[in-house]
């Protein structure tokens, strides 16, 4: 574990990324709140740490040092419990607007792409990219596919990409280059008080194949909710 001081309320601590970090950093991240320190914030990447702190309340060494210690010593449980999501995906072609390419780049049938994407439970490792956008680890490294090469302008909200060995799900519309296999149509931006987004970091969830007509019928149940 390194850290290097960012700001002069922040440091990042990096880890090494010779192995899924997520549940460790997250761990940490726990411990650390529970200990009440001067802290304002704390941000997970898959191998790194970042830290907000009150600085006239506590230094840089300082923070960096609580946190190696507890690294180091394991003074964490080994799973920090989160919520468990089944979250409903239409892999049709209306939809998947790249889940043929995905198929092809690995002599794969879009039956057997479904079946690889829709088997793991998979690990919300962080939010990024945009506002309660989920990487997920887990996924079967033999749908792995490159980003796109040219990124399309508009990627509709709730779609589910794959990109390089991650995959996500978008949760509102935007630009996007990761490959296109389906769309969910889960609100995944509730923005209600004390909950803006559906994931949290530490939460897992597994996918599960619906048609077209049930898709339809979710959206409209979840723009009811509204």
């Amino acid at each position: 574990m390194q850290y290097q001081s960012i700001a002069e309320n922040a440091i990042i601590l990096t880890f090494p990324d010779d192995r899924d970090r997520s549940l460790e950093l997250l761990a940490i991240q726990h411990q650390l709140t529970n200990q009440k320190l001067p802290i304002s914030e704390t941000v997970l990447g898959y191998c790194t740490l970042t830290i907000y702190f009150d600085p006239f309340r506590i230094s840089h060494d300082e923070i960096s040092s609580i946190a190696t210690k507890i690294g180091h010593s394991k003074q964490y449980s080994d799973r920090e419990k989160g919520t468990f999501h089944r979250i409903p995906v239409c892999y049709d072609p209306i939809f998947g607007l790249d889940i043929d390419h995905v198929a092809t780049s690995h002599q794969l049938t879009i039956e057997e792409v479904i079946r690889l994407h829709t088997s793991p439970t998979y690990d919300i490792a962080f939010l990024g990219f945009s506002p309660g956008f989920p990487f997920l680890t887990g996924m079967d490294k033999k749908l792995a596919t490159n980003r796109k090469e040219t990124p399309r302008r508009e990627v509709s909200k709730g779609a589910v990409g794959i990109a390089g060995e991650q995959t996500g799900v978008y949760p509102s519309a935007s630009p996007g280059g990761w490959n296109i296999i389906g769309r969910t149509p889960i609100e995944l931006l509730p923005l209600k008080e004390g909950k803006p987004t559906l994931f949290y970091p530490g939460d897992q969830l597994s996918f599960y194949a619906i048609s077209p007509s049930e898709f339809y019928e979710i959206y409209e149940e979840e723009q009811n909710k509204k």
